[in-house]
């Protein structure tokens, strides 16, 4: 059976002294690459490959002799890296092969490609051959006998490549396992599944962005399946993406609906019609790829916000009938998502039911704390000076920005400043709660459905 070896750059001893490569803020490139390494590793033996890590305590030249002492036909192998620089605003990930091959250079976009696909944050460098590193050639390319690819996930000195790979490691790791799966099966020639008999294809109606599709989808073992030229519609490149199952009928290919989900494209479906309803989030005017930064603009509608409140809790507005407007406008005058504040106090106050230890009178909507240690949290005079002080303290997290207004936050000066660029990395640091983030974000979600947005 085919295997996969990776390889955490650093960590081991060169010259016997250990090397643990860059470091920046007591972190170091070694410790981040081991953590996101020893995440990759049981969930490619969860799909059913066959993994080798390759031992942290080895030097290069060790490891590369390592992999090539266990080398069989059909094996791939991979190093992963972050760098630094004096220029702090160097960032993204790049994907290294050995010069003047293009095989090797198509398997570096593959790695690349899956894993934008799972942090779309982090922007790309781009595949490019080892010629165009800093020493001019890379001995893991060069040396190792599989084929081998050095990827670098970022830079350790840019605060928001150090940020993602701090919060996001799982991102990380998931999209490098599905490249690796891509890369090991179109190494070994994995081939096609073959299609269900035809009589299992009952036809379905597809529309994209409210229109209809002139073609029909297939529905196969309950599952829908639309026609792959429908990706080109949408501006989605799948031709050398191998981990979109695919199936042949009619002499039209075809690709299960749900798989688009990767590629930020909502996906509904009507029984009553029997048809797939797709949005194309781009063609609505919302970046996904932007949609958990902090700072930047909400894209409800003030009405929007208004009838989710309503929708959620008919007597939501009793006691703060201008709360929606209030959000929108606190946000843009700090340069704070609305949508995301305005969420996170759905989140907080169980939609405006409060119930817990902050009282709806004290106008605190984020559970922000009071000074001195008072457990039922801080309390301020009217709901605008409430909502500031969430929008200020979301702000302390996500910009090193001053604020535009007076600061009324009473907790403002014990955040690290821009400690929490995303949603994400709200988790833990404004509540315990280790899926504090993922919660605000199912709610922002939810609201931009309800308002058509997604």
């Amino acid at each position: 059976m085919a295997q996969i070896f990776i390889s955490a750059g650093h960590g081991g001893f060169e010259n016997g002294i250990q090397d643990l490569g860059a470091k920046i803020d007591n972190i170091t490139e070694a410790q981040e690459m081991i953590r996101i390494r020893d995440l990759i590793v049981p969930e490619l033996r969860s799909r059913g490959f066959q993994v080798l890590s390759v031992p942290d305590d080895l030097s290069l030249q060790q490891s590369i002799d390592w992999i090539n002492a266990r080398n069989q036909t059909g094996d791939i192998a991979l190093e992963i890296h972050v760098g630094a620089f004096q220029n702090t605003d160097v960032r993204g990930a790049t994907s290294y092969y050995i010069a003047n091959n293009d095989a090797r250079k198509a398997h570096a976009e593959l790695m690349l490609l899956a894993l934008m696909r799972r942090v779309p944050q982090l922007p790309s460098r781009g595949a490019k051959p080892d010629t165009a590193a800093g020493m001019g050639r890379l001995a893991f390319c060069r040396l190792v006998e599989p084929p081998s690819l050095l990827m670098e996930l970022g830079y350790l000195s840019n605060e928001r490549d150090r940020s993602m790979l701090l919060s996001r490691r799982r991102d990380f790791a998931l999209g490098l396992a599905d490249g690796l799966a891509s890369w090991s099966r179109a190494t070994n020639g994995t081939p096609e599944p073959s299609s269900p008999a035809a009589s299992e294809f009952p036809t379905v109606n597809i529309t994209i962005n409210g229109g209809v599709y002139e073609e029909k989808g297939i529905i196969v073992n309950n599952n829908s399946y639309v026609p792959i030229d429908l990706a080109d519609r949408l501006g989605i490149d799948l031709a050398s993406n191998t981990e979109i199952l695919r199936v042949r009928y009619g002499n039209v290919v075809y690709i299960k609906t749900v798989d688009l989900r990767d590629f930020n494209i909502s996906i509904g479906w009507d029984p009553a019609s029997r048809t797939v309803q797709i949005k194309s989030h781009s063609a609505l005017g919302i970046c996904p790829g932007l949609m958990d930064q902090i700072m930047g603009h909400g894209n409800a509608s003030l009405v929007s916000l208004i009838m989710f409140l309503k929708n959620n809790n008919e007597a939501a507005l009793q006691d703060f009938p201008d709360l929606p407007k209030i959000y929108r406008e606190e946000g843009v005058i700090e340069g704070v998502n609305y949508d995301i504040a305005f969420c996170q106090m759905c989140v907080e106050t169980s939609f405006l039911r409060f119930g817990g230890d902050v009282k709806s009178s004290q106008n605190n909507f984020a559970g922000i704390g009071a000074i001195g240690g008072n457990a039922a949290g801080a309390s301020f005079p009217s709901a605008r000076i409430g909502v500031r002080a969430q929008i200020q303290h979301l702000k302390a997290y996500a910009s090193k920005e001053p604020l535009v207004q007076e600061l009324v936050d009473p907790r403002f000066r014990f955040v690290s400043r821009g400690s929490a660029i995303l949603v994400d990395q709200l988790s833990g640091r404004w509540a315990a709660d280790p899926y504090y983030g993922e919660k605000i974000m199912a709610m922002l979600r939810r609201l931009y459905e309800s308002a058509k947005l997604l």
